[in-house]
């Protein structure tokens, strides 16, 4: 299983008793750490289930609870449906985790659990902790409350302030397999076996970030881009008239919410490019394999390394916050021009 590491773990401290007051979950978004905390939560408080059972060790499978539960007693119904009253969840409130929110736990938690055996504070994206917000979690963990255990997810531990991931056991998750993702989307989601391939290879490890690709019909939209952009035949977009560049940007511009993915997915396409010369087995997009072999052979690879730092510095751009439209435009008039 993708996650047999981080579950190993997790059954080590239940079954010998060693939970500490604070766990960081780290890893990429969309792998599984908040239904880990979850489930945690549900395993640490299960009436169903003994402290000699433990938890399963086979228990890591992806779009289910990890960890080992009866999910049928009072305390797991509860927490399955978000309803138990002491398994508190804290996300960003907008972009950051504000210090009102941990004001506000700081007093729940001064009370005693109201009937968890253990609770848990589950702190989603801890890397939004602003630094008041920080500060007064860190105090909160200098003097950690009685029964209480507070789970912390973040992509890494970097992102996170030292002086919080020093007093957590940092628990790490790995990126979902392909071949995990595939299984996922093919028996749950009724995705073509083919498409399933091109999806987890698009999701770098993400379950989630397939799932979603899947449902907004990024597969369609992925055609559109290239034929539209014109870097499906990247030899040809040289000839593109200006206005035929520049009404591309436009749409690409209506469609704000879309502009990180179109990016990432225009620079798969180059990527791939470049891949299929090399490594045909490592391409994202696979069902497009023939087509990338052709038009691979008619750019020479540093063209296409050119046009690729393009799409990225119109990303770093998008990311410093400049004029949306006009990083697209001058963006579509370069890659035109190299």
């Amino acid at each position: 299983m993708d996650q047999d590491r981080p579950v190993k773990i997790l059954n080590t401290l239940f079954e010998k008793a060693t939970i500490p007051h604070a766990l960081l979950f780290t890893g990429l978004a969309g792998i599984g750490k908040r239904a880990a905390a979850d489930a945690f939560a549900m395993t640490c408080n299960c009436i169903g289930i003994t402290a000699n059972q433990g938890i399963a060790p086979s228990g890591g499978t992806i779009g289910s609870a990890p960890l080992a539960s009866c999910g049928k007693c009072s305390a797991c119904r509860k927490i399955l449906t978000g309803n138990h009253p002491d398994i508190l969840h804290i996300k960003p409130a907008g972009q950051y985790i504000k210090i009102a929110q941990i004001r506000g736990l700081v007093e729940t938690l001064a009370l005693k659990p109201y009937e968890a055996q253990l609770r848990v504070v589950i702190i989603a994206e801890a890397q939004s902790l602003n630094p008041s917000a920080g500060n007064a979690l860190l105090k909160m963990l200098e003097e950690p409350p009685d029964r209480t255990l507070l789970i912390l997810t973040a992509p890494q531990k970097a992102d996170v302030l030292p002086t919080i991931v020093s007093r957590c056991q940092i628990v790490r998750f790995n990126p979902v397999s392909r071949g995990s993702i595939v299984a996922e989307l093919t028996a749950n989601h009724s995705v073509s076996p083919d498409n399933a391939k091109v999806l987890s290879a698009m999701a770098d490890g993400s379950l989630n970030r397939a799932v979603d690709l899947y449902r907004s019909g990024w597969l369609r939209y992925r055609d559109w881009l290239l034929a539209a952009s014109g870097i499906e035949r990247i030899e040809k977009i040289g000839t593109r008239p200006t206005g035929v560049l520049l009404a591309f940007a436009e749409k690409l511009f209506t469609r704000k919410t879309q502009v990180p993915l179109s990016l990432e997915t225009m620079l798969s396409w180059l990527r791939d490019l470049i891949v299929c010369r090399h490594d045909p087995e490592r391409v994202v997009n696979t069902d497009l394999i023939d087509k990338l072999r052709k038009v691979s052979q008619e750019m020479p690879e540093t063209v296409l390394l050119e046009k690729m730092e393009i799409i990225l510095a119109a990303q770093k751009e998008i990311d410093a916050n400049s004029n949306l439209r006009l990083t697209l435009e001058v963006m579509m008039l370069r890659l035109a021009r190299t």
